[in-house]
């Protein structure tokens, strides 16, 4: 794992005991970035520049990534807490409410995270928010155990590759993209996460009782090339301030090959927020 440069490391203690490593860097008012499975806060390194002169983010490594700590029963209602620590301790520090943007798996944690009292003021999600159709998204026969086997062989690699081409169904050249990122390391080395994330994934399926406790104003973006469906206008009709934005072009790592087009849509959303 490198650590984001310019940055300030920061430790946030989550409610169950887990240290939450947090990079800072920027000026301007918070957003908390919340990275997705398979990465630590170096995913961000793309997107980072083009929003710190705008706001002061605030990147967390998820825990069992980067310098982050674990806990041996995973849940992911701990990562929905790993969120609401990093908003409140930011929240104190700089006085306001505070936005959080999450991608993939983070904005599942984000959108739990933002179902909880906190100081969330608002929330833009990527391609991350609990599976309105579970079956859908059910991984192949045997994928798990094929998963366990790379793992149990030292084939770390192959498992994140594995994962991201048969479940995420990137293209080639997008998982070339992510392998020229400085984060690929970290993705690496996090490659053991993915069999207990992904069945935390398919075991939290949309409720639209849980999503109106989303109270504060959300953004949902995909990419209009994305594979998959995430039926985004189900979850956007479910919340009680929402709207959908729909990248041209992109599929599911945007952030990554196309971080301008991300920032600028983000950046967006978070100006109407401030008034």
């Amino acid at each position: 794992m490198t650590a984001t440069t310019d940055a300030t490391m920061s430790e946030v203690v989550s409610r169950d005991g887990t240290t939450i490593s947090v990079y800072s860097s920027g000026e301007g008012p918070p957003l908390v970035l919340v990275h997705g499975g398979l990465g630590d806060h170096t995913r961000w390194d793309a997107l980072r520049p083009r929003l710190e002169p705008h706001v002061t983010v605030h990147a967390m490594d998820r825990r069992g990534r980067g310098a982050s700590g674990d806990s041996p029963d995973y849940r992911l209602e701990r990562e929905f807490e790993d969120v609401a620590a990093v908003v409140e301790a930011v929240a104190d520090a700089s006085a306001s409410p505070v936005a959080v943007y999450g991608h993939s798996y983070g904005g599942l944690c984000a959108f739990g995270a933002a179902k909880l009292p906190s100081d969330i003021g608002s929330v833009a999600l990527y391609e991350g928010w609990p599976p309105v159709d579970p079956d859908a998204w059910a991984a192949p026969p045997g994928f798990l155990a094929r998963l366990e086997e790379l793992l149990a062989v030292g084939e770390r690699e192959a498992v994140l590759e594995t994962f991201l081409r048969d479940v995420v169904h990137m293209s080639d050249q997008e998982i070339d993209a992510y392998r020229r990122q400085p984060s690929w390391q970290g993705r690496v080395a996090a490659a053991h996460t993915v069999i207990r994330e992904e069945r935390a994934f398919q075991a939290h399926a949309f409720d639209h009782r849980q999503a109106a406790r989303v109270t504060v104003p959300a953004l949902l973006m995909v990419g209009e090339e994305q594979p998959l469906d995430w039926q985004a206008e189900t979850v956007v009709e479910a919340l009680p301030d929402a709207r959908l934005c729909v990248l041209p072009g992109q599929a599911h790592s945007a952030d990554i090959v196309a971080p301008e087009l991300v920032a600028t849509e983000l950046l967006r959303f978070l100006s109407e927020q401030l008034g």
